[in-house]
């Protein structure tokens, strides 16, 4: 029963304290964490619907490799929105239905991407960050797992509220086809 117990405790504190990466697959439409070589959480995401790409103003997803730099909206509930990265205190109306409308509403929780590949995705008129490319929530729910995204990578609000909880600044996201 000791050794039972001291292999409970020390399973539960590698996943505890294990350092997580993230993997989004453009072609399969999944973001996953990664945490010991291990896939520990799989989430549908909705890429842009523009395309892959790395230029400024062309509203594509971002290849390669980033890191989350900064996480906006600890406090929020569940299904506010965000101009300019500024929280307002609003509900928006969720669209669960294949319906692509006229706003691209960002909810929830906002990891902002900075890109690790300088003249790829960092500096000039690649850069990820500059370009405000983020992991975030969705009023267009009913679109997860299609293009559909104006460059940035969506996610359903109750995943991106999960994501957010256990993933800190500084999380290692590839972004691949």
């Amino acid at each position: 029963m000791k050794y039972f117990a001291i292999l409970i405790v020390s399973v539960l504190s590698s996943f505890l304290y294990a350092e997580y990466s993230i993997e989004v697959s453009i072609s399969e439409q999944r973001l996953y964490v990664i945490a010991n070589n291990s896939i520990v959480r799989s989430y549908p995401i909705s890429s842009s619907a523009y395309g892959e790409g790395q230029t400024e103003n062309s509203l594509k997803t971002p290849l390669g490799d980033h890191e989350i730099k900064k996480k906006i909206g600890t406090d929020v509930p569940k299904y506010q929105f965000f101009v300019s990265r500024e929280h307002i205190s609003q509900e928006v109306d969720i669209i669960e239905k294949e319906i692509d409308s006229p706003d691209d509403f960002i909810t929830t929780r906002i990891m902002w991407l900075a890109g690790k590949n300088e003249g790829f995705n960092s500096g000039g008129n690649v850069d990820s960050f500059k370009r405000f490319i983020y992991i975030h929530g969705t009023h267009e729910e009913g679109l997860i797992g299609k293009k559909a995204s104006h460059g940035c990578i969506r996610m359903l609000n109750q995943d991106v509220l999960e994501l957010f909880r256990i993933i800190p600044t500084k999380t290692a996201v590839n972004i691949y086809l």
